[in-house]
């Protein structure tokens, strides 16, 4: 794998973006001079998705072009034999460079700009009150600090007669007993609501 072969190829125009695939493909296969590409064309075909025959017909015309070069055969145990293929960098570095948008041309005059005129139209008033939004928990009435204070001092007040009522001797947790009795309440309530 060259990084060195890669860049001299992803720099240069190849003509096609099926011509650019292919040598790019070669190309990460390659030593850094170029030389030792050994892949099979059904596998440039399967890994960059391009029919076989395109494969060849490209491989064909780099090698007719010079930009390819067979430098010999490699024996496998499963294909027979496999040519093995090198990238003649100074073939390469003729083609016609990429052109790089570097910014530095000028885009040109508005012909409409934009006037300095003060914005007009319908203006958006907010509406008066907390600075909260309507979805913050802390903003709805039933969990403001007001609401939780009587529903608190409703619930004492439920609790006080049962607190009273039961023997001093086996009175544990006050608030323990209140979150027992508003449970119950609640409960309660929903089984009516239910009926």
């Amino acid at each position: 794998m060259s990084y060195h072969v890669e860049s001299i190829c992803d720099r240069r125009r190849f003509g096609s973006a099926t011509r650019k695939q292919i040598v790019m493909y070669l190309a990460n296969k390659a030593s850094d001079d170029g030389t030792g590409i050994w892949c099979s064309k059904h596998t440039i075909a399967r890994h960059t998705e391009l029919s076989l025959a395109t494969v060849k017909r490209v491989i064909r015309d780099f090698l007719a072009e010079g930009i390819l070069l067979a430098t010999g055969l490699r024996d496998t145990s499963r294909h027979g034999q496999i040519v093995v293929y090198r990238i003649v960098l100074e073939a390469v570095e003729e083609l016609e460079l990429l052109q790089w948008n570097t910014g530095s041309s000028a885009t040109g005059v508005t012909v409409n700009p934009v006037p300095p005129v003060p914005a007009t139209g319908v203006t958006v008033s907010p509406q008066p009150g907390s600075g909260r939004p309507q979805n913050n928990p802390k903003n709805h009435p039933e969990n403001s600090p007001s609401a939780r204070t009587s529903a608190r001092e409703a619930a004492d007040a439920d609790l006080e007669p049962l607190w009273e009522a039961y023997p001093a001797d086996r009175r544990r947790d006050r608030k323990a007993c209140g979150q027992i009795l508003t449970g119950a309440q609640a409960e309660a309530s929903s089984e009516e609501l239910a009926e």
